[in-house]
C-alpha cells in the first residue's frame, strides 16, 4: 500500500508540496477517543521553521478535519484531515525542472513517473507533507498519554555538538512536550544554534541525531521475527524523509560490547519485572519487555543548499552545474523531531491495537489486580484485558 502504513491502525498521506492542500487519513481508531483542536495546532506549532535556523517559507497549517469526528470525540470511521499550502512560490523550481539535485528525489521520481509527477517543491516526496503526519500523529498521542504513554525527542547531537544523554526519564520527557527546540542542555542548546546559523550563512547545511524515549508500553507488545517493535517502528521512521539511520537501545555500540556488558539483568522491583540496564532499548526478542522504549535516527543534512553542486540534466542526458535558489532549511533536525514523535505514537497504536483490541485506546480505567500499564476495557470496567499479565 504505497502511501498507507499499518495493519489495525493504518495512515494514508496524500498532496504534493505546492499543490492546493496535503493530507492524511487515519483508519481504525476506535470510537470515543477525544479529539483536541487546540493540542493539534500546539503539535503543528512545534514544526513550523522558526528564525534564522528554518526555511524561509511560514506556512500557518490551518488543519481542517472533514470527517471521522463528532462533538469532540472520533466516531471510529476514517479520520480525513485537510492542511492548506498558502505559502508556494513554484517559480522557484522552473529553471532546475530537468537538474537533478543531489540528495533529492527528482531523477528517482522521474524514473518511477515518467515525467508525469509535480516536482515543485519536491511534490509528493517533500518534508512539507510532514505536517500532516503531525496532525495526524497528535490524535495518537492523545490517546496513549490517556493510557499513560509518553514519548519525548531530544536532539542527541548535532553538527558534532552533543546534548546531555535522557537521565530522569520522567522528567525531562515533560519538559519535551512543549520545547520549540529540543535540547536538555541550554549550553548545548545555544551551540547548536550557532551550528545551523553559520551553516546557513555558508549557504551549507547540518545534520544530526534524535534520541527517542517512550515510558508506559506494558510488555508483551510486538511479534517476532517479521511484526517485531524494531521492524514496525524502523519502517515508519525511514518513512520520514532526510532518516538514514535507525538503532535500538545501544545500538551499534553493541557490536565492541561482549554480552555481560550488553545484557540487561532482571531483577523484581516493587512486585514488578524490570532490568537494571536498558542496552536493548526496552525490547527483547522484537516484543517490548515494560522498559522505556529507546531508540535513536540519524537525520542527514537538508540537501538543498546554496553551493555550487555537479549534476546531470536528465532531460539531455548532459552534465550540468546547479546553483538552486528559494527557501530551504539550514538544518531540519530541530522540526524533525516532532514528526518522530508523531509516527512513533502511529506505529504503537498500530501495535497496542493489534495486541488488545480496537477498543483498547478508547476508555482507560485501571486494573488494580494487573501489572501491565496501561489497563482498560471500552466499558470502563476494571478488567484486564491482558490477563495473562495479571498477578
Amino acid at each position: 500500500m504505497k502511501n498507507t502504513f499499518g495493519t489495525h491502525v493504518t495512515i494514508t498521506l496524500f498532496g504534493e508540496s505546492h499543490g492546493p492542500e496535503i493530507g492524511a487519513v487515519i483508519d481504525g481508531l476506535a470510537p470515543g477517543i477525544p479529539v483536541d483542536e487546540d493540542y493539534i495546532a500546539s503539535r503543528l506549532t512545534l514544526r513550523r521553521p522558526k528564525g534564522r535556523i528554518s526555511t524561509a517559507r511560514q506556512e500557518q497549517d490551518p488543519f481542517r478535519i472533514v470527517s471521522g469526528v463528532y462533538n469532540g470525540k472520533t466516531t471510529g470511521t476514517p479520520i480525513c484531515i485537510l492542511i492548506p499550502n498558502n505559502s508556494t512560490k513554484s517559480k522557484d523550481y522552473e529553471s532546475t525542472r530537468w537538474l537533478a539535485r543531489p540528495g533529492h528525489a527528482d531523477y528517482t521520481a522521474y524514473c518511477k513517473y515518467h515525467g508525469f509527477e509535480d516536482y515543485r517543491g519536491g511534490g509528493h516526496f517533500s518534508g512539507r507533507l510532514t505536517a500532516a503526519l503531525v496532525a495526524a500523529g497528535a490524535i495518537c498521542t492523545a490517546a496513549l498519554q490517556a493510557r499513560g504513554i509518553t514519548i519525548g525527542t531530544h536532539i542527541a547531537r548535532c553538527a558534532g555538538i552533543s546534548d546531555r544523554s535522557f537521565g530522569d526519564l520522567s522528567a525531562d520527557l515533560e519538559i519535551l512536550q512543549t520545547a520549540e527546540f529540543a535540547v536538555l542542555d541550554e549550553t548545548a542548546a545555544r551551540s547548536m544554534r550557532t551550528a545551523m546559523e553559520d551553516a546557513a550563512a555558508e549557504g551549507d547545511s547540518v545534520g544530526g541525531i534524535l534520541e527517542t524515549a517512550v515510558t508506559g508500553v506494558p510488555a508483551g507488545v510486538g511479534e517476532p521475527w517479521f511484526d517485531s517493535v524494531e521492524s514496525q517502528l524502523s519502517h515508519i521512521l525511514f518513512s520520514v524523509p532526510a532518516v538514514k539511520g535507525v538503532q535500538f537501545g545501544d545500538g551499534f555500540a553493541l557490536a565492541d560490547r561482549k554480552g555481560s556488558l550488553a545484557n540487561d539483568p532482571f531483577r523484581m522491583e516493587n512486585g514488578k519485572v524490570v532490568t537494571e540496564t536498558n542496552h536493548n532499548g526496552g525490547i527483547n526478542g522484537g516484543i517490548t519487555n515494560g522498559m522505556p522504549l529507546r531508540f535513536s535516527c540519524v537525520i542527514k543534512p537538508t540537501p538543498s543548499i546554496y553551493k555550487a553542486q555537479k549534476t546531470v540534466n536528465f532531460s539531455t542526458s548532459e552534465n550540468a552545474d546547479l546553483q538552486i535558489q528559494g527557501r530551504h532549511d539550514p538544518a531540519i533536525v530541530h522540526r524533525a523531531r516532532i514528526v518522530v514523535d508523531s509516527v512513533t505514537a502511529l506505529a504503537l497504536c498500530d501495535l497496542l491495537t493489534g495486541r488488545y483490541g480496537t477498543d483498547w485506546l478508547a476508555s482507560p480505567a485501571v486494573c488494580a489486580d494487573c501489572t501491565c500499564t496501561p489497563c482498560h476495557t471500552a466499558s470502563g470496567d476494571a478488567v484486564c484485558p491482558a490477563p495473562e499479565a495479571a498477578k
